[in-house]
């Protein structure tokens, strides 16, 4: 137990439905199709994937996913990619989302990850300054994007 009152621990496949909760607590969408194929996709190949949750009095309250890549775009090394972390609105801020991290930091260099990378939609302002306040800083790539209706290739 960490002095956040919190135990990070893989995640297990009885997660979900405490996931798609904590992840749709913002008032998004709550993403389970997403969830759902994430935790089918880290049954299958675990090695490809780190996937902690923050568990405190016997329940989840905080979670986070991650994937490793190597050979992206031309690169060479391996790096992870964080795709989700969430925590419950009411243990925000009492470092719950640093413990995730940390842990998550710890697995990638066990793995052979030099970086860890993410996107965030920029009109999230508290998730952009979490991610600043843990050494995040913007890539030196864009994001491109494009439907492919109506284009000719």
């Amino acid at each position: 137990m960490s002095d956040n009152g919190v135990t990070i621990r893989p995640l297990a496949e009885g997660d979900l439905e405490a996931v798609v909760a904590i992840g749709g607590a913002e008032g998004g969408a709550a993403r389970r199709g997403f969830f759902e194929k994430r935790f089918a996709a880290m049954g299958a190949d675990p090695e490809a994937f780190v996937s902690l949750g923050a568990e405190a009095d016997g329940r989840l309250v905080g979670f986070l996913l991650a994937r490793l890549l190597q050979g992206e775009f031309g690169g060479t090394e391996r790096v992870g990619v964080l795709d989700a972390v969430s925590v419950e609105p009411g243990r925000r801020g009492r470092g719950v989302g640093a413990a995730l991290l940390a842990a998550l930091e710890e697995a990638l260099r066990a793995r052979g990850a030099v970086e860890l990378r993410t996107q965030v939609e920029w009109n999230r302002p508290g998730l952009l300054d979490f991610f600043a306040r843990h050494g995040f800083s913007l890539a030196p790539r864009l994001v491109l994007e494009r439907g492919t209706a109506g284009h000719d290739f």
